[in-house]
């Protein structure tokens, strides 16, 4: 145990004790039956140290500036790499791998560190705190189920009303869309709308959702302490944002993004959140060959850029705006000052937008492996379209490095700038000794802590079996105590890239070793912390005996974590379990239904050819969409619009249409034939009858996360495929005839498809046999 976690009965003192009022640091704990602390974790997606005003930033935050104020302001605060490691290790206290998750939700290879799925011997924090006489509600991102067991007959054990929360409502999927969200999950079942009103915006639906939830609490039950997971949705591509407050940023980011990081780390050093002796990495530390400079830069380029980062700034802004009103309703219900409020980042800001940046997200998000020569990565739209409906953004890299002040390197990586994150603790009622605080702290620490402030004790047998120790300590003893120590060591790893921090020093390597070199081999850099804040001076050179120490240090730490193997081969994207493939199956859909998932469409589609084969009965004058897979980010609609039969392709923002002549009343056979060609292309036909009306050849195929929004029929649910369309009809529900069946039949997969699917669950239990 971390010496931090003895340092708590200064504190609190223990339950039913008392302790010397005159100690200063000294106040009364309630149990969790009678006056205990509401709890509010609220988590950011992808936002970087320097984002909020407490931390440096440009970007207005005042109700996130009052809880820093007030608060406990923490300098040293580490997280995973990436978003599904730090959720797993935020609400198990284990460390990422011991929770099942080296990696985002999206791979599945068998490995028990990357199974993605919280080890069913882990209570969470809201398993722990509703078994001790909480509420518990979450609204927002979970992103801690296999994709594969998203839809809506997969098995709900890891979804989060299983895993402890009595209320749920939100994205279930890594990200969303915030004016047309892709699939909404309300409790155990997804949200059945067709379309979103006019002025939908995810973040205050979220927020009114969490303030609903409470209320709803208050007039059923008076006492009863309630713990509120708020994970948002942004910072997160695709990056939107109201108009509004876009248009409160207009015209900030016009002196580029070298004169805004200079800023912010001034502010740093001014306010102590860096010491006075950090130096701001330039050139190749500060990843410059991968940053145009400013000065070189167009004006329309510099614009462009520009309103990249308003539109960011506006989602900051409007994340503080959801504290803002969530204060403000536990104000007027007279529980502020026994609610605990913590504010953090689940990892680094992200380079995903590239250099230039991009409009066209789905282009490049979620690919691996190399797309050919000529594949478009951003196709170009008005600026004033960057941030609202009809456009998927990110921004440049310029402005992620901005983001991660004064660090370097982004997301994924094991570099400060990957894993050096915000964090912000308030409780009024409790904080005998506000403050900043430079102490290390880790993830995994934040679930204890929160149990022993509320005065709940971790179940030490959970689902029959014995509960898995935590790996992170209590940091009650830090926030009673500004001299009290931290954590001493940890380990980082994501992709193959590895860390280990150690005291005064940290080891990181950048690159993953090769089996040849083994685990602890490869190329290690070394770095003295207190000296060298920001990973400027690299003294493996001077110190190899460190460096081979702190090595061997992380694979024993690796072992026992469950971090192998490491991904030097990209077999964790690649293997996947065979019991998939019934998700591959040709599936026949009900029209008017909710859309089908996400994951469960793309296995119909994603890399293979594929056919569509419907059957109606029209009309005279029957119109409307027949089916639409996808949404601005990209996909392809069939319709009958007027008099006309209507292919739609949206090429990750660049629209392409057929029309021909529909068909007449009566009944029709109609058909899509979409087929995989060489270098990432599909050719698609459409057949009426068994006679070719429509045809797209040489098309960029839909690839990686693309199409996000699953299938619909006979409508257009949420983010359109075709805004034309959209403008006129809405989600252009079919009418005058029916669709008597609909059937997706899947075809050969593509030659560029490198999944494998393995006997995974056999070969576990061969092993345990």
């Amino acid at each position: 145990m971390h010496s931090a976690a003895r340092g708590y009965e200064g504190f609190a003192g223990r339950i039913g004790e008392f302790t010397s009022e005159s100690d200063p640091a000294w106040r009364p704990r309630p149990t969790a039956q009678e006056g205990a602390p509401n709890i509010v974790v609220m988590l950011v997606d992808d936002l970087g140290f320097s984002d909020l005003g407490p931390f440096g930033s440009e970007i207005r935050t005042p109700f996130i500036d009052g809880l820093a104020a007030d608060g406990w302001l923490f300098t040293n605060y580490r997280t995973a790499p990436m978003c599904s490691p730090s959720r797993a290790a935020l609400l198990t206290g284990l460390n990422p791998h011991r929770a099942g998750f080296g990696f985002v939700a999206h791979i599945d290879p068998g490995y028990p560190g990357f199974a993605c799925e919280l080890p069913a011997a882990a209570p969470t924090l809201a398993e722990s705190l509703r078994a001790g006489g909480y509420a518990t509600f979450m609204v927002g991102k979970w992103h801690l189920t296999l994709e594969s067991r998203l839809h809506d007959g997969a098995d709900r054990s890891s979804w989060p009303l299983q895993r402890g929360f009595d209320r749920y409502f939100g994205s279930m999927d890594g990200f969303t869309s915030l004016h047309h969200p892709h699939r909404l999950v309300q409790d155990n079942s997804v949200l059945d709308v067709a379309e979103f009103p006019d002025g939908f915006f995810l973040t205050d639906e979220l927020t009114d959702r969490a303030i609903g939830m409470i209320d709803e609490l208050r007039v059923n039950e008076r006492r009863k302490p309630f713990f509120l997971y708020y994970a948002h949705t942004s910072v997160h591509g695709p990056i939107q944002a109201k108009e509004e407050d876009i248009e409160r940023y207009r015209g900030h980011y016009e002196r580029g993004w070298n004169a805004l990081r200079e800023d912010r780390f001034a502010r740093q050093r001014a306010r102590g959140i860096v010491p006075a002796h950090a130096e701001l990495p330039v050139d190749a530390l500060a990843d410059g060959d991968r940053i145009p400079h400013w000065d070189d830069l167009g004006a329309d380029e510099r614009a462009l850029f520009a309103r990249h980062m308003e539109v960011y700034a506006a989602a900051v802004d409007e994340i503080d705006q959801s504290v803002g009103r969530l204060l403000a309703r536990l104000d007027e219900l007279g529980e502020r000052e026994n609610t605990i409020i913590v504010i953090a980042s689940d990892n680094g800001g992200t380079a995903e937008g590239g250099p230039t940046g991009t409009r066209s997200y789905f282009s490049q998000f979620g690919l691996h492996g190399a797309v050919p020569d000529g594949w478009v990565g951003d196709v170009p739209r008005e600026l004033s379209e960057i941030g609202g409906p009809r456009l998927y953004g990110q921004y440049p890299t310029g402005w992620a490095r901005v983001s991660n002040t004064p660090f370097r390197s982004f997301k994924s990586s094991t570099y400060e700038g990957g894993v050096h994150a915000p964090l912000v603790i308030s409780w009024p009622a409790g904080a005998a000794s506000p403050g900043l605080r430079d102490q290390f702290v880790f993830v995994s620490d934040l679930a204890p802590t929160l149990l022993e402030l509320a005065g709940v004790v971790r179940p030490e047998q959970w689902n029959g079996m014995a509960a898995l120790e935590v790996d992170g300590d209590s940091i009650a003893g830090i926030l009673a105590d500004p001299a009290a120590p931290g954590r001493e060591q940890q380990y980082f790893e994501c992709v193959g890239r590895r860390a280990f921090v150690d005291g005064e020093w940290k080891a990181v390597s950048p690159i993953p070793p090769t089996r040849a070199q083994g685990a602890a081999g490869g190329t290690w850099e070394l770095y003295h912390l207190p000296s060298d804040p920001t990973e400027t001076r690299d003294r493996a050179g001077h110190e190899p005996e460190r460096v081979q120490a702190l090595a061997e240090r992380w694979r024993e730490e690796a072992w026992r974590n469950t971090v192998f193997p490491l991904d030097d081969d990209g077999t964790l994207h690649s293997v996947r379990p065979d019991t998939e493939a019934s998700l591959s199956e040709p599936v026949d859909l009900v029209p008017f239904r909710p859309p089908l998932e996400r994951f469960r469409s793309a296995r119909l589609t994603v890399l293979r050819s594929f056919e569509v084969h419907a059957e109606l009965d029209l009309e005279a004058g029957a119109e409307g969409v027949l089916l639409a897979h996808g949404d601005q980010g990209g996909g392809y609609l069939l319709a009958l619009d007027g008099d006309q039969l209507l292919l739609s392709y949206n090429a990750y923002g660049a629209m392409r249409r057929v029309r021909a002549s529909a068909p007449g009343s009566g009944r029709h056979r109609v058909a899509l034939r979409v087929r995989a060609d060489l270098g990432l292309r599909w050719s698609l036909a459409v057949d009426v009858d068994g006679v070719e009306q429509l045809r797209l050849d040489d098309v960029p195929m839909l690839v990686g996360m693309a199409p996000f929004t699953g299938i619909s029929v006979g409508y257009d649910y949420g983010g359109p495929v075709d805004w034309e369309i959209y403008e006129r009809h809405r989600s252009y529900r079919f009418r005058g005839g029916r669709i008597l069946s609909l059937r997706y039949a899947p075809g050969e997969r593509s030659p560029e498809d490198a999944t494998v699917l393995r006997a995974i669950e056999q070969e576990m239990r061969d092993l345990v046999d």
